[in-house]
């Protein structure tokens, strides 16, 4: 059976809009490629740049750089950032927008973040925008 995640309005570069198809998230990390780039294949260690657009499931929006209006950039595969995305970038192509939907224990666990309104039960929604390699 395949997960019923959220629909996504906005192209790759856009403010993305969440529209959360049912109360309920779907079990385990969930990974959906919403439109492949053509540019490098990301791998574990290398440091990316990217736009995203963070949310909890069914509920408000937590952290956006897209609302920042300013990128940010990471190594990934190597722990610095929420298991979710080690897991769900790496082997991405640049130019991507990637849907993830993690549960707690790939984010971030049952504390939580409730400075952020992350409670330790919720499961994260993010849009990202791979914008590039750092080199």
């Amino acid at each position: 059976m395949t997960a019923v995640l959220p629909e996504v309005t906005g192209s790759f570069g856009d403010e993305p809009t969440l529209t959360f198809p049912a109360p309920a998230a779907p079990d385990g990390l969930q990974v959906q490629v919403l439109s492949e780039g053509d540019g490098e294949v990301i791998s574990v260690g290398d440091a990316i740049d990217v736009n995203y657009h963070g949310q909890i499931w069914g509920g408000g929006i937590f952290d956006s750089s897209f609302k920042r209006g300013q990128s940010i950039d990471f190594p990934i595969g190597v722990g610095m950032v929420i298991k979710g995305w080690d897991q769900s970038l790496v082997g991405k192509k640049v130019g991507s927008r990637v849907l993830v939907s993690i549960p707690p224990e790939f984010g971030y666990g049952s504390r939580g973040v409730p400075q952020a309104g992350i409670g330790g039960t919720d499961t994260l929604v993010f849009v990202v925008d791979l914008l590039g390699i750092k080199r």
